[in-house]
């Protein structure tokens, strides 16, 4: 084998690994490592903040379901990743975080910048490691690849002292290539007993979650359920795993994220199959409402994952892909394929009348038109992006999804600032597609630093803000405390024009405050991307005092009453 610079070696595995894009600043602990990405086909994008680079990371990784890397020197360059590295755990996306360090010999005497970056980083990775001797850097990153792939997909930190970075290794890319990944498959014989839940039911639905988008599993989903003829609900995170426009789709439960008529599907349901779905505290809310009168089937390729919110009345471990192409494949072995019931036809009827209103009028803006005027504009292969507040609250209730990996948000960690450098690791990934932004007045202040990214770069896509000059969630969240505490943005207290600001950057920008302008603000956004290939910012001033509707349990949905016409009719097959 030749003897080569150790960080070239890593590199040409990076490459292999099918990763075209990094995000990253250089510093002085990680110039070898830059000096080897310089002579290779990889893509580097300069950010303007660590944590910035993790999320576009994120972001490619997510709409790619590729391994993201973002690239740090030492000490606060590791430190600002974490919040990155914690978003990518919890929403389970794989992404390798690269991290310069100083000189072995100086890290036990307080050199500079020198921080025990990877015990810091163990809680919020799968691995985190520190690279000891120049002859296992291949090997490491090859591992690190594996890992982040393996089961529950997941981030993983690398840390490169600089004098380890400066060393040389024997390595071959002719003789190398990735690690297999080991795609978890059930047990024939529990498939089975599932399959028997399934159709023993009178009214079962099967729960997609961000898993079954990970999986790459949306067609067998379809499958499975057009063949038994089950209606099919998603979390926040398995937006797109079923197109909202099928006769199957039962919408969203839950207490934030959710839909009038998803919640009383959901709690007239009396089986859920729930695959890749963490059943997190906003879909479940009171835990005996949700599961009373109803069984559950828990699917995740995650064994330690069953049972740890509640203990599931059949629990199946596997990789979504092959459990619902098994489950299928059972199905049909039992029988042809069933017509719509008197089941689907309630969840159909459900939805006809229990829609929220989206066609206010009103000055100031209600936010459900805004998520009107965005599913009318956009067309089906649009990929969105948000965060989180009450911004992601009303996306989630009103904005519809048709496609895997084009409604990506962080679910779990929730950080603001994370929706702008994600959509710079989508648009990366996919220069082709139509990327908006759905973002709130403060979370775009988070990280709007990367909006100069952006323009540097000529990366275009359409930011719809929704700005209520408010705090909005935190203000809605003290209303049972009789307070409106320091939750304030407008203008001249501590407000920013954001046109101005955007402006500032080079980048186009328009306000909207009447819902007659909204159509035409969103065609000239979409319009001024494409011929300046900027960022281009579309403000909407709504009303200050909108809420999102949500309540403490599944049972926010008695707010409305059941209409007489359906309670009457036996919708039991």
């Amino acid at each position: 084998m030749k003897r080569v610079p150790c960080m070239e070696a890593v590199v040409a595995v990076l490459e292999s690994e099918g990763v075209d894009t990094v995000f990253g600043i250089p510093g002085a602990a990680i110039l070898p490592f830059y000096a080897a990405l310089q002579h290779s086909s990889i893509r580097h994008i300069t950010v303007r903040h660590e944590e910035g680079g993790t999320h576009a990371a994120d972001g490619w990784s997510r709409v790619t379901g590729n391994v993201g890397v973002c690239v740090g020197t030492s000490g606060p360059a590791g430190t600002n990743m974490i919040t990155g590295l914690y978003t990518a755990m919890a929403d389970s996306i794989p992404m390798i975080c690269v991290t310069g360090q100083a000189v072995t010999t100086k890290l036990h005497q307080e050199a500079f910048q020198a921080v025990d970056i990877v015990e810091i980083a163990k809680p919020v990775t799968k691995w985190a490691v520190q690279l000891k001797e120049p002859a296992q850097a291949p090997w490491v990153f090859r591992e690190a690849f594996r890992v982040a792939r393996s089961g529950r997909p997941g981030p993983v930190l690398i840390d490169l002292p600089i004098d380890v970075q400066r060393g040389t290794c024997l390595y071959d890319p002719e003789l190398d290539a990735p690690l297999p990944v080991e795609v978890r498959r059930p047990l024939p014989q529990v498939v089975s007993r599932a399959v028997d839940l399934l159709t023993a039911a009178k009214r079962p639905i099967i729960l997609a979650g961000g898993g079954v988008i990970i999986a790459e599993a949306t067609e067998e989903l379809r499958e499975l359920a057009e063949h038994l003829q089950v209606p099919v609900q998603v979390t926040l995170m398995g937006k797109g795993a079923f197109p909202e426009d099928h006769p199957l789709f039962a919408g969203m439960a839950g207490i934030q994220t959710q839909t009038r008529w998803g919640n009383a599907a959901f709690l007239d349901s009396d089986l859920v199959l729930a695959v890749g779905a963490r059943f997190g505290d906003r879909h479940t809310g009171d835990l005996d409402v949700y599961r009373r009168g109803r069984r559950f089937i828990h699917v995740d390729v995650e064994p330690t994952q069953i049972g740890r919110v509640f203990e599931p009345d059949l629990g199946v471990v596997g990789h979504a892909k092959p459990v619902l192409a098994e489950l299928a494949r059972q199905a049909r072995d039992r029988g042809p394929a069933g017509a719509p019931g008197k089941w689907v036809r309630k969840v159909g009827e459900l939805r006809r009348t229990m829609a929220r209103r989206d066609d206010f009028d009103d000055v100031p803006i209600k936010p459900p038109r805004v998520f009107k005027e965005i599913n009318e504009h956009f067309g089906r292969d649009t990929t969105f992006v948000t965060a989180i507040g009450l911004y992601q609250i009303w996306s989630g209730q009103f904005q519809t999804t048709y496609l895997p990996r084009r409604y990506l948000v962080c679910g779990q960690a929730g950080p603001l600032g994370w929706e702008i450098p994600a959509a710079l690791g989508v648009k990366c990934a996919y220069p082709e597609r139509d990327v908006v932004v759905v973002v709130g007045d403060y979370s775009f202040q988070f990280l709007m630093e990367e909006i100069a990214v952006a323009a540097q770069y000529r990366i275009p896509f359409v930011i719809v803000m929704i700005n209520n000059e408010y705090l909005g969630l935190i203000r809605q969240a003290e209303l049972p405390y009789e307070m409106n505490f320091a939750v304030d943005l407008h203008y001249g207290e501590g407000g920013i024009d954001h046109v101005k600001a955007m402006e500032a950057f080079g980048c186009p920008a328009r306000r909207v405050e009447v819902p007659g302008d909204l159509a035409d603000a969103l065609a000239w956004a979409s319009a001024e991307a494409e011929r300046e290939r900027l960022p281009v910012l579309v403000e909407v001033m709504v009303e200050r005092e909108a809420n999102a509707a949500m309540g403490p349990s599944l049972e926010a949905i008695k707010e409305f009453e059941p209409l007489p016409e359906l309670i009457s009719v036996d919708w039991s097959d």
